[in-house]
């Protein structure tokens, strides 16, 4: 069992900056990917990045790179997602999840723990 929760989540002007933090406990040891989703009522749940717990490489989707930036603290069992320059349609309850499959970690099937959520809202 692993348990995840996100903080960090806020109100930001567009072209602000904020960053989320998704600490996780339990079974973390055996954790292979890690990654970030949003949900916006009335669309399917997106897929944000996702990282490789053991060499920290990262994956996103193209909507955000180069704005976004996700990392890891392996003593703190945490992991972050950076958001710089955010524009209106980053507006989302944002997820981070966690998996113990070796794959790139776009799916939603990837992933076997989620976490709450945390709403990130930016106003124009």
């Amino acid at each position: 069992q692993v348990e995840l929760v996100e903080s960090g989540g806020g109100l930001v002007q567009a072209g602000g900056s904020l960053r989320l933090s998704c600490a996780a406990s339990g079974r973390t040891f055996s954790t292979y990917i890690m990654g970030w989703f949003r949900h916006v009522p009335g669309k399917e749940r997106e897929f944000v990045g996702s990282i490789i717990w053991s060499s920290g490489r990262t994956y996103y989707t193209d909507s955000v790179e180069g704005r976004f930036t996700i990392s890891r603290d392996s003593a703190k069992n945490t992991v972050y997602l950076q958001m710089n320059r955010l524009k209106s349609e980053d507006a989302a309850v944002y997820y981070c999840a966690a998996g113990f499959r070796l794959v790139r970690g776009a799916l939603r099937s990837d992933y076997d723990y989620w976490g709450q959520g945390t709403q990130v809202t930016v106003s124009s």
